[in-house]
């Protein structure tokens, strides 16, 4: 029996669906003009399963009712099949949760779906970004690859660990236990030499210089029992690497098209070859989904928040955004900042004296994004402004600093212009 529902919003679209998600069933709720009383809107509400044949039963009862627009939540990963499946003929919205709790109304409607469809009707919302097969799959890939290198990291802590359990200080002189140096005295620690200084020589390249080091490292109580648990993780790390040698492999071949958006974005600083494949992933390479640059780093999730209220700025803390580019980009990030010599290198420095290195991180953060965002769109590579950027920008700057450095030195400066001979 429809429902007879007064509203005052404004109206975009006369017939729109909303459809609240479950694990093992739906509701779906059509809001749409009342027959019986103008300027009303009637409501009618229907249950379905989630399998493939009750999907498809939703759609055709929404094609039946020449819905306009059709609102879903993004709720965990329930959605997929169901937007999958009616995306290629409804006008179909998934919008983000978090987007919705601030719209008033919602606990006085009879269900969440009819507060979806009269939101969806009133344009209150935004559909979220769902990219296009080929990049889905991509992100799948990207994104579990991620999680096998952490796995691989985990094993090699326990592996620390139980060299902790030795006395051996291991870790304490090489930075990589699992490198060529650490995996050659962990192969002969397993097979049961025990001389520190035997050790100590299987050291490789520049390891060799901490022979000493690591002589002293080695004296410990390596046991039979240590010895088959390091077995056990040496053997876990190999597995893991081996599986993400067939990821990459799958990632390469996803992306074997794209190799000139690749080198492009593997200009940018602090970008390899798999940032630039993660960056694929997560944004679709597409950057017509984004109006700007400002765009994409928003959605990133790497812009300071606006918190204002009657002229009082409150936390400006950057919103959660996309966690995988955003990690990304903070690991980049760091590895830009490295170098002294370029314009991102000294931007982070003049800003971290000004406010603290965290935020100046994410303001690099914010610089990679906008570049992407220009490589991408424009199909260049990255154009380096150099360190000396800032002080061509604005010398009269560059000239007050240096002079306010002298002084408090107790010097005096001044300033001629070079004269051409």
């Amino acid at each position: 029996m429809p429902r007879m529902q007064n509203v005052k919003d404004e109206v975009i679209h006369l017939r729109a669906a909303g459809v609240d998600l479950g694990k093992r069933f739906l509701l779906a709720c059509v809001r749409a003009p009342s027959t019986k009383r103008a300027g009303s809107w009637a409501l009618e509400t229907e249950r379905f399963g989630t399998t493939t044949a009750e999907v498809r039963r939703l759609l055709a009862w929404l094609l039946e009712h020449r819905v306009e627009v059709v609102v879903m939540e993004a709720t965990s990963d329930y959605w997929r099949g169901v937007y999958y499946l009616l995306q290629p003929h409804l006008n179909l919205m998934l919008v983000n949760p978090a987007h919705l709790k601030g719209i008033r109304g919602r606990k006085t409607d009879p269900s969440d779906a009819a507060f979806l469809a009269r939101a969806g009707a009133s344009g209150m919302v935004m559909a979220s970004f769902v990219p296009q097969r080929d990049i889905r799959e991509l992100r799948d890939l990207t994104r579990r690859r991620t999680e096998l290198v952490r796995a691989a990291g985990w094993e090699a802590q326990r592996l620390e660990k139980e060299l902790e359990d030795t006395g051996m200080k291991l870790s304490a002189v090489l930075t990589d236990i699992t490198g060529a140096s650490g995996r050659a005295i962990l192969e002969a620690l397993i097979g049961g030499e025990r001389d520190p200084e035997v050790l100590a020589d299987l050291a490789r390249g520049r390891a060799r210089n901490k022979i000493p080091a690591l002589i002293n490292a080695l004296d410990g109580e390596f046991t039979s029992h240590h010895a088959f648990m390091d077995r056990h993780y040496l053997d876990e790390i190999d597995r893991w690497k081996s599986v993400i040698a067939t990821f990459d492999a799958r990632i390469a071949t996803l992306v074997a098209g794209r190799e000139q958006d690749l080198i492009n974005l593997e200009s940018i600083p602090g970008i390899g070859r798999l940032g630039a494949q993660i960056i694929l992933a997560e944004t679709g390479g597409d950057m017509a989904q984004f109006a700007s640059a400002h765009h994409l780093a928003s959605w990133a999730g790497v812009c300071p928040g606006q918190n204002e209220s009657a002229g009082v700025s409150k936390s400006g803390r950057t919103r959660p955004g996309n966690s995988n580019l955003k990690r990304l980009l903070g690991i980049a990030a760091m590895v830009a900042v490295k170098k002294k010599d370029t314009y991102l290198g000294v931007f982070f420095r003049r800003l971290a004296s000004r406010r603290d290195s965290r935020r100046a991180l994410v303001a690099v953060m914010h610089k990679l994004t906008i570049a992407a965002w220009h490589v991408l769109h424009d199909q260049t590579t990255y154009r380096e402004l150099g360190a000396e950027h800032f002080t061509r920008r604005d010398p009269q700057h560059a000239m007050r600093r240096m002079i306010k450095e002298a002084n408090s030195l107790g010097l005096t400066l001044r300033f001629d212009p070079i004269t051409a001979s």
